[in-house]
């Protein structure tokens, strides 16, 4: 639905503003972006317990099996040698070698259900009806993210069958008649689950999770520093069109068959660039950075070699501060000559401060593999 300011609204609008969630506009959607917990202690309760997260926004979309080909030729990864409930990430390339936006795609048997970024949804949903036939868009269900090491406990209490899942299985599983689609994945680093239900059951189903001591809503302030902690891009600042796979960091989503020498090499778009990357290297690389001292290093700031004079290296891609390792820390593009744990400073308010190159994540992933 959508408000008289033109943004739409998930189905749980009226359950985050009972919550007492502050509100703000958010990728064309009016979206919780903190409750009354607060940032700080919403990103806390997740990695001790449970987050709810509305992720409704996010684009649901099913190809048709026999499209798999069609689907594969858009994209950098293995889709034809998915598993059957298995779930892989993906990224769209273009002629460029850059990244139109990043996507989750499940194969259930007779389709694959794919879960794209809100803000990229309305385009990567022509991209798709332009290349790949049967395309379906799913208009009338909701999408809910349970995260944290507590997510299973509670989760299972109302669809016991998630217990037995892995780190990227999905699933059909029922709850009071409704048909669940459901992963074991999210985007905070944590063990989770996201959940694709019938929109006039989301509700219901949201408030039966809550009313657990383990659970807490979550909005999109915390949603954001637990995805930075966890060392994991955002579309539109970390990845984009400017930016190729290999220099994202992300050639570990790339698998053998589509490299040089694989069964399916190549045939995507932007494949000369990203093969040429695999094998030969890139000039920048995205890397993690720890400031010296409290202050962060928002998106933006520009990195230097010295304290004085001297060329712009990069800028920061998304920068904050990591409740979980009471640190600042940062993601930037900045030479690949650059090893970890080198010095570089962050002009920020016209003073440059230091920050040490470092390795990714900022915060152990622990998901149940």
């Amino acid at each position: 639905m959508a408000s008289e300011t033109g943004l739409k609204r998930t189905p749980l609008f009226d359950l985050h503003l009972e919550l007492g969630a502050k509100m703000v506009p958010f990728a064309g959607w009016e979206m919780p972006v903190q409750y009354p917990m607060g940032v700080l202690k919403e990103h806390l309760h997740t990695r001790a317990a449970a987050g709810l997260f509305d992720v409704s926004h996010m684009g649901q979309v099913i190809v048709p099996a026999g499209a798999v080909a069609a689907l594969e030729a858009l994209v950098p990864v293995d889709v034809a040698g998915l598993g059957l409930n298995r779930q892989r990430y993906a990224m769209f390339t273009d002629a460029a070698g850059g990244i139109l936006d990043d996507l989750m795609v499940a194969n259930r048997g007779d389709h694959l259900f794919l879960v794209v970024n809100a803000a990229c949804a309305d385009a990567d949903i022509a991209h798709l009806r332009a290349h790949v036939p049967g395309v379906e868009v799913i208009a009338d269900r909701a999408l809910l993210a349970l995260q944290g090491p507590a997510a299973e406990t509670a989760l299972a209490q109302l669809v016991p069958g998630v217990a037995a899942m892995r780190f990227m299985e999905v699933a059909t599983l029922a709850w009071e008649g409704a048909e669940l689609w459901i992963s074991r994945s999210g985007y905070t680093g944590e063990d989770g689950f996201e959940i694709s239900l019938p929109e006039g059951r989301a509700a219901d189903f949201a408030r039966a999770l809550l009313a657990m001591v383990e659970v807490a809503p979550i909005g999109l302030g915390a949603r954001d520093s637990l995805r930075l902690e966890a060392g994991l891009c955002l579309y539109g600042h970390d990845i984009d069109t400017t930016t190729s796979p290999v220099e994202a960091g992300l050639a570990w989503a790339i698998q053998k068959a589509r490299r040089v020498g694989g069964a399916r090499a190549g045939g995507f778009p932007g494949a000369d660039r990203i093969l040429a990357e695999l094998a030969q290297g890139t000039s920048r690389r995205r890397v993690g950075l720890r400031p010296e001292g409290r202050a962060p290093m928002r998106e933006g700031t520009e990195i230097f070699a010295a304290e004085s004079g001297g060329e712009v290296l990069g800028r920061v891609t998304s920068g904050g501060f990591g409740p979980s390792i009471n640190a600042p820390m940062a993601m930037a593009y900045l030479p690949a000559t650059l090893t970890d744990g080198t010095l570089v400073y962050g002009e920020v308010r016209g003073k440059r401060h230091p920050a040490r190159i470092a390795p990714m994540p900022f915060h152990p992933h622990s998901y149940k593999r």
